[in-house]
């Protein structure tokens, strides 16, 4: 075995109570920031599911109408100062089917699925309730939201008379799988009804949106909302879902259409996972501080403690440089040993809170938190960096020694 070793080794056994407390510390640094990191890291790729499992990560409608001057106004003439705004109508998307390819073959994105939406109502008997038809190709669309996983019942199946609708509704209506209800539209001049049978209810996990969505096949949709050959906006899944801003921006500027990203609708939810990310930054930062400012504290003391070996070892020969590599290597030492049990810690302890996180039906609370293989050699890595920097300054003062000095104490 090299000297280095030898003797640091031998170091680190003479002062046992004072290793094991701050390979303990060590220990208990590392299992911290990894549950904490882990935790986060869960807590937020849940809420991100639960939020994005509704909505497409970006949508393309058609550009905004503007009511604009026909001509600016020239010399001694007054424009009014208010412009009365465009009525509202529901249009499509220009030469949308040309644009489909190109987004299907496009970088990044994953799933593309058009639709038409539009308001209405849906008829059971006495019972009216205003509600959204989404008009969507089944096949398609299942890649954007995963609908056939919320289903609670039927099928998510979208044939001409065909109607998906959320789990709230159907209590309104008084309907199952099965039952028929009526629809009733009035995007054109004459409203338009037809009847529908009930393939599948599904639970969105949103209420409002349980209440009102109506799912039926997208030429059914076109038809009823008087869209005949259009579709109304265009939603894409997309891989990298924190650069789905920048590739939102793109397709604004190459289009000219109204493009927006899950990022610009919930900016709330942006702004609380930033908080959070800093939150963890902060808490890893003054953890890993503590556990290097420990492991620095601690080899001090034994820089005192070891003066007349140290002395003896220069005297016999040994270069500062081979004793500045013994207290490097005691503190790479305790560093990897705290962080193999911090590992093994952490992953006690997220066992642990997974077990106790469940709801009251038993399922579990959370179910993306993990500890990922990169964040254990993240963290054994970082230990053993902070380790050995946290051992250069005792490493230095116990290579600086005067051996005689040293000796002599």
């Amino acid at each position: 075995m090299p000297f280095e070793w030898v003797v640091a080794l031998r170091f680190l056994r003479e002062g046992r109570l004072q290793s094991a407390l701050i390979i303990g510390g060590a220990a208990a640094g590392v299992a911290v920031v990894l549950f904490i990191t882990a935790l986060v890291q869960g807590l937020q790729a849940n809420t991100i599911k639960r939020v994005l499992g509704t909505q497409a990560h970006i949508v393309i409608r058609p550009a905004e109408e503007l009511a604009r001057p026909q001509r600016e106004p020239g010399a001694g003439e007054t424009m009014l100062p208010r412009i009365e705004a465009r009525a509202q109508r529901l249009r499509s998307i220009d030469q949308w089917q040309a644009l489909e390819p190109m987004l299907d073959a496009m970088p990044g994105v994953t799933a593309v699925s058009p639709m038409v939406s539009g308001p209405a109502f849906a008829l059971r008997g006495d019972a009216s309730k205003s509600i959204a038809i989404f008009g969507v190709e089944p096949a398609r669309y299942d890649r954007i939201v995963a609908i056939g996983e919320k289903l609670v019942g039927g099928a998510f199946r979208l044939g001409p008379d065909d109607a998906v609708i959320g789990k709230e509704l159907a209590k309104d209506l008084g309907i199952g799988v099965g039952d028929r209800f009526r629809i009733l539209t009035a995007e054109s001049a004459q409203p338009v009804a037809a009847t529908f049978v009930v393939s599948g209810i599904v639970d969105m996990g949103v209420r409002d949106l349980n209440r009102r969505s109506v799912y039926v096949a997208f030429r059914t949709a076109q038809t009823m909302l008087a869209l005949p050959g259009g579709a109304s906006q265009i939603d894409l899944k997309v891989a990298d879902l924190f650069g789905a801003e920048t590739l939102a921006r793109r397709l604004e500027a190459q289009t000219g259409l109204t493009v927006e990203s899950w990022m610009r609708t919930n900016e709330q939810l942006l702004a609380a996972i930033s908080a959070q990310d800093i939150s963890t930054r902060t808490i890893r930062a003054f953890v890993i501080l503590i556990v290097a400012v420990g492991i620095a504290s601690v080899l001090v003391v034994w820089v005192v403690q070891k003066r007349r070996e140290i002395g003896i070892l220069r005297a016999m020969g040994a270069s500062r440089g081979r004793v500045q590599r013994v207290f490097l290597l005691q503190g790479a030492i305790v560093a990897a040993s705290g962080s193999l049990i911090g590992s093994a810690l952490a992953s006690a302890m997220l066992f642990a809170f997974l077990r106790l996180a469940q709801n009251a039906d038993g399922t579990p609370l959370f179910d993306l938190i993990a500890m990922p293989p990169w964040l254990y050699g993240a963290a054994v890595a970082g230990a053993i960096a902070g380790g050995i920097a946290a051992a250069a300054l005792p490493a230095r003062a116990a290579a600086r020694l005067d051996p005689a000095q040293a000796i002599r104490m």
